[in-house]
Order: C-alpha cells, then sequence, then structure tokens
C-alpha cells in the first residue's frame, strides 16, 4: 500500500493543474432561472450547484471524455458526455418537470449511466430516503427495497438476502472493493455504517460477468459519502433516538474541498440495549455498541483523478439465546462476538486523449472474536452486571479469526466507436486467513482469485444491446488443525482445490410502443465453496449447532433469465419484473439428525435448484394534486429443490402499500413529508424439511419529517413510528424463529441533523 501511495502523490507533484472549464445556466421550460441545481462529475468525485442566476461553473478538467450530470427536485436528470481540449466550454441545460423521483447515475452498471439508459434494472436509494422509510439500520432501511430482504438476530446482526439468495451468493461492495469480513455467517451485521453511505445500488440477478465469484446472486453497491462542492466547506451533527431499545447514535462530520483536493472525514457511535417484542419483554442479549470512522483524500487534474478511502468499524454485539434477564444495559453479556474491520482503497482514474483507465487497489483487515461462557468463570450475576461488564474485559476469546484482503481491479474503457462502448478488465484477490484462539470454526487458508473479462455497449435509436465474457480461476489452501474435546478430536483435514469457471452476459433494452421500457437480461453466475462449506468441523456457537463441512463440494453455477417492464406517464408508472433462476450444485446445510458435542449436526450438501418470482409495483401521482403519491409493491419468491422440496430462508410474499404527501410550508419548511406505509407479510407454508411455517402479519409504519430553516439555522428532522400497532409477530427470516422468540415492537425513531 506504500508503494501506491508514493506512486499518487508522486503524479500529483507532475502534473500541472489544467485550466479547463464548463459553466453555463441552467432554466426550467420558462426560461427561469434554477437555484441550487446539483450539477456533478462522477469520475472527478466533484460538482456543484447553481446560483441564484442559474449559473454553474467547473473548472480544471482532464483533456478526455467525460459525463457532466445536472439533477434537481421536481425535474428530469440530464447527463451529457463533453471533452475539453484545454479551451472553455459553455454548455445551458433546459430541465423539463418530472413528478416522480430524481434519477442517478449508476455506478455499479460498466458503463455509468443514467437508470433510463441502463439495459440491467438497478434499484438505487440513498441514505436519506431509507432514513425517511424508518430505517433503524442501514440493512433494515435496504430490506425496503423490493425484492431484497434480510436474514436477521435481533436488530444488531441482519444479513441481506436478494430474491431468496443470501450468504457469499450476494456479494457486497463498498468504497470500491469487495466486503471481505468472513461474510459466510449469518451471525454478525455487515460492519457498514449509514454515515459513510451516500447511497446503495442493488443489482437482483448474477453479476459474475463484472464481479466474479459471490456475484451469483446479486450485489450490494454502496456508493461512498460524496466530497463538498468546490470550494466549499461542510460540517454537520447527526442525533438520532430509538425508544423500543433506549438506542442512541451520534454522528459528527466535516467536508473540505478545493478547485483540486478535497478531504471528509466522520465519525459515529451507536449504542442500543436488548429490543423488546410486542408482548413488552426484552430479548436478552440482543444490545450492541458500534464505533464508526472513515476518512477520504481526493485529488484531481487533466491527467487523472484519484481518492484515498479509509473506513474503521468495531461492533460488539450479543449473541442471544432465550428471554431471560431483562435489562436496558448496552453492553453485550456473554456469548458475545467483537468484530473489527479496518479497510483501505485507492480509486484512481488515469484520462487518455479518447480513453481512460480505471484502478482500485484495496486493502481489508478483519478480525473476528468470539467470547463463550465456558471460558469465563464468573458467568453473570443479574444482581451485578457493573461487575460483570469489567470482567468481560480481561477475558480471552474462544474464537480469534483474522482475515486479511488484498485486492485489485483495473477496467480500460476503449474509445467510443460508432455508439459501440467497450471495457477489458481484470480482478483479482489474495486472502489470508488465521486462527489465535482455542476454537477453530474454519482452518488458517490462503485463497487467491483471478479473473479477465470483456464487455460491450451498442446503441441506436431508443434500443441498446450488451454482452459479455468471463474467465475466473480461484485456488484454496488450507492447513490440516486437530482440535481436542475431552475424548474425541476434530480434525480439519488440508486441501489444495482450484475452481474454474466462464460466466457470460447478455441484455436488450428497446422501447415499445413509445411507452413501454422493455429490459430482458440473460446472464451466468458462479459461486465457489467458501472455507466453511468446505471445511467447517465444529460446534458453531453463533447458530447452536455442530457443522460439518464436505471438501467434495463443486462451483455452483447458474443461469437466470430477467424480464422488465416498465410504463410511464407523466402521473403514472406502472413495472413488472419477472425472473426464473436455475442453480446447478447449489449448496445449503441440513440436518443429519445426529447429536454431537449436545448440538445438533448439520451437513453441507448439494442439489439442484430453481428460483422464480418477481416484483410488481404502481405508482400514482394525479394531476393536480402533485403533492399525492400512491404506491404499491408485491414481491414474491419460490425456490425449490429438484426433487420437489422448498428451499430454506425463502421470504415470504409481500405487499407494501403507501400514501405519501409532499409539501413546502412558506419558508421554514422545505421537501416536508407525512407517509403511512402498511406492510402485509403473507403466510409462508412452502418450507423446507427443517423448517416450519410462518404466520401472516401486517405492520403499519408513520413517517414525517423535512428541512426546517428558522433564522440562521437549518436542520433535517425526522421522526418515524415502525410498527405502529406494537404487534407480535415473528418473521420467517428470524434466526430467532426456532426458539420462538418474537421481532422487535413498536419503535418511535427521532432524527436531527445541523449542517453547516
Amino acid at each position: 500500500m506504500k508503494k501506491y501511495l508514493s506512486i499518487l502523490f508522486l503524479g500529483f507533484t507532475l502534473f500541472a493543474q489544467a485550466q479547463n472549464k464548463i459553466s453555463g445556466t441552467i432554466t426550467n421550460t420558462q426560461n427561469e432561472p434554477l437555484l441550487g441545481v446539483d450539477v456533478y462529475i462522477e469520475e472527478l468525485h466533484k460538482g456543484t450547484s447553481t446560483n441564484e442566476n442559474g449559473h454553474y461553473e467547473i473548472v480544471n478538467l482532464p483533456n478526455s471524455p467525460i459525463k457532466i450530470t445536472v439533477a434537481f427536485i421536481g425535474y428530469e436528470t440530464q447527463s451529457k458526455a463533453i471533452t475539453a481540449q484545454n479551451e472553455s466550454i459553455v454548455l445551458d441545460f433546459t430541465l423539463i418537470e418530472s413528478v416522480f423521483k430524481m434519477e442517478e447515475v449508476i455506478i455499479s452498471t460498466p458503463f455509468n449511466k443514467l437508470q433510463s439508459e441502463n439495459v440491467i434494472k438497478v434499484d438505487k436509494a440513498t441514505v436519506q430516503q431509507l432514513k425517511n422509510r424508518g430505517a433503524a439500520t442501514l440493512i433494515d432501511g435496504i430490506n425496503s427495497i423490493a425484492g431484497v430482504s434480510q436474514v436477521s438476530t435481533g436488530l444488531g446482526i441482519g444479513k441481506p438476502v436478494i430474491r431468496g439468495l443470501r450468504g457469499n451468493r450476494v456479494l457486497v461492495y463498498t468504497q470500491g472493493i469487495r466486503l471481505e469480513n468472513q461474510q459466510f455467517g449469518d451471525e454478525h451485521g455487515l460492519g457498514i455504517d449509514e454515515s459513510s453511505i451516500e447511497s446503495v445500488e442493488v443489482i437482483k440477478g448474477p453479476a459474475s460477468l463484472l464481479y466474479g465469484s459471490d456475484a451469483l446472486g446479486g450485489v450490494l453497491y454502496f456508493n461512498p459519502v460524496k466530497f463538498a462542492d468546490d470550494n466549499s466547506f461542510n460540517f454537520n451533527i447527526n442525533q438520532k433516538y430509538f425508544s423500543n431499545t433506549e438506542g442512541t447514535s451520534s454522528s459528527i462530520g466535516v467536508k473540505q474541498s478545493y478547485n483540486s483536493w478535497r478531504f471528509l472525514a466522520n465519525g459515529t457511535r451507536n449504542e442500543h440495549s436488548d429490543y423488546k417484542t410486542g408482548n413488552d419483554e426484552r430479548v436478552t442479549n440482543t444490545r450492541f455498541k458500534e464505533t464508526i470512522f472513515n476518512s477520504a483524500i481526493g485529488f484531481h487534474n487533466s491527467l487523472l483523478s484519484s481518492t484515498l478511502r479509509f473506513n474503521f468499524n468495531n461492533t460488539k454485539v450479543g449473541i442471544p439465546e432465550e428471554i431471560g434477564l431483562q435489562s436496558t444495559n448496552k453492553t453485550p453479556m456473554l456469548p458475545y462476538q467483537d468484530l473489527n474491520t479496518k479497510m483501505v482503497s485507492l480509486n484512481t482514474i488515469l484520462f487518455l486523449p479518447n480513453s481512460k483507465i480505471v484502478t482500485t487497489f484495496g486493502y481489508t483487515l478483519n478480525e473476528r472474536k468470539e467470547f463463550e461462557e465456558e471460558h469465563h468463570h464468573h458467568e453473570g450475576e443479574e444482581d451485578h452486571e457493573e461487575e460483570h461488564d469489567h470482567e468481560l474485559e480481561h477475558i480471552e476469546p474462544a474464537l480469534n479469526l483474522e482475515l486479511n484482503t488484498f485486492s485489485y481491479d483495473a477496467k480500460w474503457h476503449l474509445p467510443k466507436f460508432n455508439n459501440v462502448e467497450t471495457i477489458i478488465g481484470i480482478q483479482g484477490l489474495h486472502q489470508k486467513n488465521e486462527n489465535f484462539g482455542e476454537e477453530i470454526l474454519i482452518p488458517d487458508a490462503k485463497i487467491d482469485d483471478f479473473g479477465v473479462f470483456l464487455t460491450g455497449s451498442y446503441t441506436w435509436n431508443d434500443n441498446t444491446i450488451q454482452g459479455g465474457l468471463r474467465f475466473d480461476t480461484r485456488k484454496i489452501n488450507t492447513e490440516e488443525h486437530i482440535v481436542a474435546h475431552e475424548d474425541e478430536e476434530h480434525v480439519f483435514e488440508a486441501i489444495d482445490k482450484s475452481f474454474e469457471n466462464f460466466t457470460a452476459s447478455l441484455g436488450y433494452k428497446t422501447v415499445l410502443f413509445n411507452k413501454i421500457t422493455t429490459r430482458i437480461n440473460v446472464a451466468s453466475g458462479f459461486k465457489a465453496p467458501n472455507l466453511a462449506e468446505l471445511t467447517s468441523n465444529g460446534v458453531h456457537h453463533g447458530s447452536n449447532r455442530f457443522e460439518l463441512g464436505n471438501n467434495q463440494l463443486d462451483s455452483e453455477q447458474n443461469l437466470q433469465t430477467d424480464i422488465t417492464l416498465e410504463y410511464n406517464t407523466k402521473h403514472f408508472e406502472i413495472f413488472a419484473n419477472g425472473f426464473y433462476n436455475y442453480i446447478n450444485n447449489y449448496i445449503f446445510i441440513s440436518p443429519t439428525g445426529e447429536i454431537e458435542d449436545e448440538n445438533p449436526v448439520y451437513q453441507y450438501i448439494q442439489d439442484d435448484a430453481k428460483l422464480y418470482g418477481g416484483e410488481f409495483g404502481i405508482h400514482i401521482h394525479p394531476h393536480p394534486l402533485d403533492w399525492l403519491h400512491l404506491q404499491s409493491a408485491f414481491e414474491l419468491v419460490i425456490g425449490e429443490k429438484d426433487n420437489g422440496d422448498y428451499l430454506p430462508l425463502i421470504p415470504a410474499h409481500k405487499l407494501t402499500n403507501t400514501l405519501r404527501t409532499e409539501f413546502d410550508i412558506n419558508n421554514w419548511l422545505k421537501n416536508g413529508f407525512v407517509s403511512v406505509n402498511l406492510e402485509n407479510y403473507f403466510k409462508q407454508n412452502k418450507v423446507s424439511e427443517f423448517e416450519t411455517p410462518t404466520t401472516s402479519y401486517n405492520l403499519v409504519n408513520l413517517g414525517i419529517g423535512g428541512e426546517v430553516k428558522l433564522s440562521k439555522m437549518n436542520f433535517d428532522i425526522n421522526l418515524n413510528v415502525n410498527n405502529l400497532f406494537d404487534k407480535s409477530y415473528i418473521s420467517h427470516l428470524s434466526r430467532l424463529k426456532a426458539d420462538g422468540i418474537e421481532n422487535i415492537g413498536r419503535n418511535f425513531i427521532v432524527g436531527v441533523t445541523f449542517k453547516i
């Protein structure tokens, strides 16, 4: 990493700043200037806003094609390609009113276009939109996107599920690099907080062409928080309170940008006690504490744009087992996990005369420690919690894993020729897993990935065709371990395996009858077996079972077909997304009926499987009631093995209805809203052989908020009530369902953000 930094800063000193400039005026169709329009250049991570005359100006541009995006609430987003060749460009925009959401550039797809221009359907939501929906945590907010669910253990532990697929089948990207934090485990969270995130993009379906192994089921792509506008300083303080857990979230952030240099830093502290169910019982040890810090420095000139980011996350989260001790203490009890993740990424774009090279180098250090009762001689007395909290600081972890990951990604965006865009690239990582605790969940191992791909896109009129081909290889080497337990030994056999895979995709976008946007995509994906699936041989206390791996597992390979239809008018929108996903060698864990170390034995096995379903919705915005929104979305997925048995942990069908009003009040409240949301979860009786059916339930949520301007003080405020009627229910994807423990009850969430 020091080598990369040296190269970066050497480049900063060698290249002089360019004098290229773009400026112009942005008006509406009545030729009235628009104040506060966002003007942004994604490649440079820089932007500005229009003044009261609708004027904008951005300087120091490269001599290479770039895209400038203009976005403003209530108007259609526009994106144009420009090339500044040592000159000043005047580019004016006339924005057309749009009653629907403001479009943004999609970063997770190869050619970074607006969603309306994309061949692949991508769902995008900003962090502010997730807050407005009443999200208690980041993963809780993503759960509100149609087709996305979560396997949860209380409020502090949640893992994404995309169309019935989870774990390593869903790849998570943050800071431009893949998240590597033993993500195959369901008993800890993502380790990503909203304070470092600007927005999230969701690709529902195989994306192995772009991302390699583990993108078989889809991708969650977290866009990091943006820098401040050119030559500006931002300071913000955010405070949130959660009534159910008596929890708090406090964060502070600063940003400073100049013409070429940009800086930001922010930190967050989250603390929650055990959550209460609808029966007013606290679920013991669902408490957690989280500390986050992230920072970034960016630079650009006529030849390159480079951003260096750092993120630190520490989470101490309890592992719940029962409804027992009723307490509002926020320090986790035994058993609990202490998780540390440190990420460094360096993203650089080198601008060539008619093309560009984009590189991303990353390093991630993940430390996972698990503390158990048998390693503690003073099991916490209920009357001495402070003494118990002090004792926890001096015990040794039973499980202590350290995962080091070095990753690289290089793409060459070739010169555009006759509406043909092409990218060639390589990706890979080197990973080392080490054990330092008494217990071993997965053995010491080394993993090497390498992939090479080619993708292209051709556009004519309202049509775009896009496709590509990729080859990947993964090598896994592990060491033998023998773990003695009383009169038994558990042996982790050494393995040396390689997995090779070809993947491809082909998509077509067109407009039927001048109204219906149609996307048809066929894509293949793969997932090589992970270390847990290959090598497990012991008690996994996070899941309360004895897990056996299978070193004879083959790679999962799938083929998915997606069809998306969208019909839009000025005040009406309807969409239908259907998919069929066939997976060869689907890996899952199944009970053997045996007992080992007083725990039920589960073993990883394979079978062919299929998943099918979709998302369907409508959005009505009736004229002249432009302040009123009526939205409805239905999502379903069915998962089956080839023998007709159902797959485990498939989310129940869900219908969501939202009534939302938007308004301004004089000059003191802007972008105000009030929303009522009804979530209908249907009975899930299509369950695997070791699951039980889940009954239906309904949840009602309320939200109100906006931007308040009082004198010289500006702040955003959100008030949400989730599960308004304090419903008692159990989600089918709750890992506490087997113990009959209910999900969270009524929760008032109040958030205030001060901006300077």
